[in-house]
């Protein structure tokens, strides 16, 4: 039997007010600049070549060594994160502001991915996201040992974290996370508000690595 149009129509209504109900907050919520605070991903870059050999010609295979890098600078939720936001046309990022970006985030195809995945829900342009970027990389010392290791370093999450809470005054435990995989350190992750200052993130600091040791690759 033929519904009646009306009734046919309330139906519609209805199935569609049930996936409003149904559908996760943070999948309605992905609204370029609707978001809480800022993470700031380093990578530690010879753990990335070890995996990728040269195949990532400037980072993994060019003249210069690389150390901690930038991995990206993302928007989060308090619980969640917003990714691949409608920021309007997507006709590519510059060639010259890829190439700005180079000496602290070696990859061309890294940087136009993190606009597309994060960069675009930022609510900015893409050349004030990655100035704000840069500006995030800057507010970070890298503590001494870090930044010319000629050797395997055997470490813990703790002494990683503690050695970037002495050397940026202001940084708290529950402000900085560390990344791994089975046996290496992947990245320090650490947590900013908008107008990047050190602030509290629990998610972030819930998803740290556990391991007791890690080894981090030499810089080559």
């Amino acid at each position: 039997m033929r519904l009646p149009s009306a009734l046919r129509a309330l139906i519609v209504s209805l199935v569609a007010l049930a996936a409003l109900w149904i559908t996760p907050a943070s999948a309605l919520a992905d609204t370029p600049g609707d978001f809480d605070f800022y993470v700031l991903s380093l990578s530690w870059s010879p753990t990335y070549c070890q995996d990728r050999g040269r195949s990532d010609r400037i980072q993994c295979g060019g003249p210069r060594p690389f150390a901690f890098v930038v991995h990206g600078l993302w928007p989060q939720y308090e619980r969640g994160s917003p990714r691949n936001c409608d920021a309007g046309p997507r006709s590519g990022l510059p060639r010259r502001l890829v190439d700005s970006m180079l000496d602290i985030m070696p990859s061309p195809s890294l940087v136009r991915h993190e606009w597309r995945t994060h960069g675009s829900c930022s609510g900015l342009e893409p050349v004030d996201y990655f100035e704000l970027t840069r500006q995030a990389n800057e507010a970070v010392r890298i503590p001494d040992k870090f930044v010319d290791v000629t050797d395997y370093l055997t470490v813990s999450p703790n002494e990683v974290e503690a050695a970037f809470i002495a050397a940026n005054p202001g940084l708290r435990r529950d402000a900085i996370a560390v990344s791994c995989d089975s046996r290496r350190l992947k990245e320090v992750r650490i947590c900013m508000t908008r107008d990047l200052r050190f602030r509290a993130c629990a998610e972030v600091d819930r998803k740290a690595c556990r391991n007791n040791r890690l080894t981090m690759p030499p810089v080559r």
